[in-house]
């Protein structure tokens, strides 16, 4: 098998906030990694030339003191505390290996912020970057959270057996990134993460485990869960209460379940799976299921 360098070496995760990240299940998963790496600042950029403070404002907080500071929207790269050596190409991956990047999508000037972003991971001497996504979905929240890992790089999709995303549309940062690490010679995978869209206001911190299950798998390091699968569990009990009280909800969480139950199973053709689908949509639009499904004008 074709190694890549992403299964060695320095690497980045990183997720952005804003269109990038449903339920924040992104984010949240770097700031778990943060937490537990204690990762330290190694590099900020300058929000005055990438943010529109009229769209991502600045924060007023309290710190220790009960002084009022204001906290500016921001892109940061996290490193190992200073001094950490750098590792060996001939060695694993250990966790003073990953390095993390978080942050705001930025407003504006977005070529000229790629560019500047991937100047400070080759100089922090990154191999490899893994970008997490959450995107909201038409999926069950009782249901194994579906995620979908791809890459645009050959040998990337070789070593880890990952797809090429087909997909065509408005991106986010994420793909103007990766464009630009690829082009400067950084290999990069993308894992996402679909979100139930009808609790799209919370946090979803069952999204976010799939997210750490999935990631823990493709970086090869041990990823603590801490409370993560207790507040997934949770999670789900309160939409179950939610859903209890309201009949609606409960039938339309009920074929969502039967479309993803049809696509799970073992016997499922690719043709049963498109029928159902189709039968899904036209559910979705008060028609009689049994009907050929088209677009509505």
């Amino acid at each position: 098998m074709t190694d890549s360098g992403m299964s060695r070496g320095r690497i980045l995760v990183a997720a952005f906030e804003g269109w990038n990240d449903a339920g924040e299940a992104a984010s949240n998963a770097v700031r778990m990694l943060k937490d537990l790496l204690e990762a330290e600042p190694i590099f900020e950029v300058d929000p005055e030339d990438y943010f529109d403070y009229q769209f991502n404002r600045p924060t007023s907080v309290l710190d220790e003191q009960g002084a009022r500071q204001l906290v500016w929207p921001g892109v940061t790269i996290y490193g190992p505390s200073t001094g950490t050596p750098a590792s060996s190409d001939e060695g694993g991956r250990s966790p003073d290996d990953v390095f993390l990047l978080l942050g705001q999508e930025p407003s504006r000037g977005w070529k000229t912020f790629t560019a500047e972003i991937v100047d400070a991971l080759e100089t922090a001497d990154i191999g490899g970057i893994v970008f997490l996504g959450a995107m909201l979905a038409d999926v069950p929240h009782t249901r194994p959270i579906s995620v979908f890992t791809s890459s645009e790089n050959a040998l990337v999709r070789e070593e880890f057996g990952v797809e090429r995303s087909s997909y065509e549309g408005p991106v986010g940062i994420l793909s103007a990134l990766a464009e630009a690490a690829e082009k400067a010679g950084i290999p990069t995978l993308s894992i996402w993460a679909s979100v139930p869209h009808y609790v799209h206001n919370s946090p979803s911190p069952k999204a976010t485990l799939a997210l750490v299950d999935k990631l823990e798998e493709i970086i090869d390091v041990v990823i603590p869960r801490g409370d993560l699968v207790q507040e997934a569990a949770a999670w789900e009990d309160g939409i179950d209460q939610l859903a209890g009280d309201d009949e609606d909800m409960a039938a339309y969480i009920e074929q969502l379940e039967q479309a993803r139950d049809t696509v799970d199973s073992p016997e499922a053709s690719g043709e049963a799976i498109a029928q159902e689908f189709e039968r899904y949509l036209r559910r979705r639009d008060g028609r009689n299921p049994d009907e050929p499904w088209r677009p509505r004008d």
